[in-house]
């Protein structure tokens, strides 16, 4: 009996699906005749085929009924050549299938998604098996004696391997193609594994979508490998460094494909001699964030109402957009003072931004998370582009250079996303009371007659400056959403979307005062009659050009000019930088440094 969560017990339950004893499969009333004519004599005389007996059927057309896809005895069109296989051997040949008899005809074992979590040593039964594939299973460790020696094939990726040393133990010494994509591997210590003598006729290895950081030191053991011509690296987070690729190509010069992306003898020789060159190999990834035009933003002059007979405040906006990137204490931004880290808890997420391109300042936002809230809470730092006042549409023009030696934090970050959301900031400017004024400017006239007529001319300038007295800034999100980044991971070196946020809804305007209200407070101001009957007459032709104004937007809706809402959107770009446009980038660097030496 096979342990549960074994091979041989997922293969158990793979033949009871498969169904091979069971019609129109395996041996029953439907073909007995067939076969029992097989092991006798044949009594009639050549040439001539024996009927079938009434109520069974020829091996033709019961293998008709696997292949036809109406039949309900046929197998999904998704189903492996592996399955289809053996159902027909079933009914061909089913005595080939009775007992451990199956073992010696499967070549080809793939047991996905069912649970594995040991490779026992029940596989050895497998005495010709060349194709062993194990994906999206639970296995954590595989034990090389326990795998057949004839094996050429074997995958395993999506597992929970991090550790190499019970594989390599006794490995199959015929393997030519190992997938170790999507496990646990991690450090040199893995590294070690990964030669000549322990897979000498090795030809395609999968190493994608670990956690490898050790460029230098991965190489130098796969170099040992003189068959290796299929190598998949990416997802890891040595494939970030900016020289990862033409490294690989001038250091494995046999090797064919890269990442899924075959090799050009143009590419490697773009690339030849960067690996006699190991000091570019620096272990550290540059990122370029650029963020364009921000559209679709409603006019908040267009919703305001101030108060009827009030001085009301003057009130200014500003927006701006902030986005997150991967935190950690090894991070260097170019350009920028340092970040601050967000700390996220399962119900508020408490936003401290102090850093942009042009060091604009403390912003802070607290705001409850929205549907794209992280899935787990991590560290990540805020940067926000410069405030801009409302207009049709801001040019942020923001771009910044991040550049962090955290390969592994780079790497959780981009799997997960960032988070991209547009604020508005709102303050209130009140005019100071002008008994408060008058307050000021005798405390000032004492001033100056003590410190003299030199600093008259500074007193005037800041008594100009505190007419108004603004309350602190209101700031609100006014949306939010999360950028997919994982295909910075793989080949790709750009993400370029447009952010749509939707369409914003603005609050309604306070409703106006009552016609009773006004009413008294013309009766309040009978005295300033004609000052008020003046004031009255310009009241009444700013509404009748209001009016005006309205009754022309209503003539350009009828001619068919429709003014339809237009979401919010954001540019968003963020670029992983390569050889040799990193290059390029850090001679840059350095002429400025020499340059600003000189002078």
């Amino acid at each position: 009996m096979a342990a549960p969560g074994s091979v041989s017990a997922a293969f158990q339950e793979y033949l009871q699906h498969l169904g091979l004893q069971d019609f129109p499969c395996g041996l029953g009333s439907w073909n007995k005749s067939c076969f029992n004519a097989c092991r006798r004599p044949r009594a009639q005389p050549a040439g001539l085929e024996e009927a079938v007996p009434a109520g069974e059927e020829t091996p033709e057309a019961l293998l008709e009924l696997l292949r036809d896809q109406h039949s309900p005895w046929a197998l999904p069109p998704d189903c492996s050549p592996q399955e289809r296989l053996l159902r027909e051997v079933a009914v061909l040949a089913p005595e080939l299938l009775h007992g451990s008899r199956v073992f010696r005809v499967v070549k080809s074992l793939r047991i996905l998604d069912k649970g594995v979590e040991e490779v026992d040593e029940g596989v050895l039964r497998f005495q010709q098996l060349e194709e062993l594939v194990l994906s999206a299973n639970h296995i954590r460790t595989v034990t090389s004696a326990h795998l057949p020696r004839t094996l050429k094939v074997l995958e395993l990726c999506y597992n929970a391997v991090g550790d190499l040393q019970d594989l390599c133990a006794q490995p199959p010494p015929e393997l030519q193609h190992l997938g170790l994509g999507y496990n646990r591997l991690c450090g040199p210590s893995q590294e070690k594994y990964l030669t000549v003598d322990f897979w000498p006729n090795l030809v395609s290895l999968d190493l994608s979508f670990n956690s490898l950081t050790d460029l230098l030191g991965l190489v130098s053991q796969l170099s040992t490998l003189q068959n290796l011509r299929i190598l998949v690296l990416q997802g890891n987070p040595l494939a970030l460094i900016p020289t990862y690729r033409g490294f690989l190509l001038d250091s494995l010069p046999k090797l064919s494909i890269l990442d899924d992306i075959h090799i050009w003898p143009e590419e490697r020789q773009q690339f030849h001699g960067l690996a006699r060159q190991p000091e570019l190999i620096r272990s550290e990834a540059r990122v370029v964030v650029s963020i364009g035009d921000m559209k679709g933003l409603p006019n908040p002059e267009a919703f305001q109402q101030p108060e009827v007979g009030s001085e009301g405040p003057v009130i200014t906006y500003s927006y701006c957009v902030i986005y997150q990137f991967a935190g950690g204490e090894e991070l260097k931004d170019k350009g920028s003072a340092e970040g601050t880290k967000i700390h996220q808890s399962p119900t508020v997420a408490m936003l401290d931004v102090d850093s942009s391109a042009q060091d604009t300042g403390e912003t802070k936002s607290h705001q409850k998370p929205a549907a794209t809230e992280e899935p787990k809470a991590h560290s990540a730092r805020v940067f926000a582009t410069p405030g801009q006042p409302w207009a049709d549409t801001i040019d942020c023009s923001y771009r910044k250079e991040h550049i962090t030696e955290d390969l592994v934090g780079l790497k959780s970050y981009l799997e997960a996303g960032t988070i991209v959301s547009v604020v508005e900031e709102k303050v209130l400017s009140w005019p100071v009371d002008p008994e408060e004024n008058a307050v000021t400017n005798k405390k000032e006239g004492q001033e100056l007659k003590k410190n003299g007529a030199k600093d008259k001319k500074k007193k005037k300038k800041k008594k100009q400056l505190c007419e108004f007295r603004s309350d602190p800034p209101i700031r609100s999100t006014l949306g939010t959403t999360r950028v997919t980044l994982e295909t910075l991971l793989a080949t790709e070196d750009l993400v370029a979307t447009v952010c749509d946020f939707g369409i914003l809804i603005p609050e309604e305007p306070p409703e106006p005062p009552v016609l009773e209200e006004k009413e008294v407070k013309k009766g309040k101001d009978k005295t300033k009659k004609p000052k008020a009957e003046k004031g009255n007459g310009t009241s009444q032709k700013t509404a009748s050009s209001k009016g005006k104004g309205k009754n022309k937007d209503t003539a350009e809706v009828e001619e068919g000019q429709d003014l339809q809402p237009v979401p919010l959107t954001v540019q968003f770009q963020m670029q992983l930088l390569r050889w040799p446009l990193a290059a390029s980038t850090q001679r840059q660097e350095n002429v400025a440094r020499a340059v600003g030496k000189t002078q």
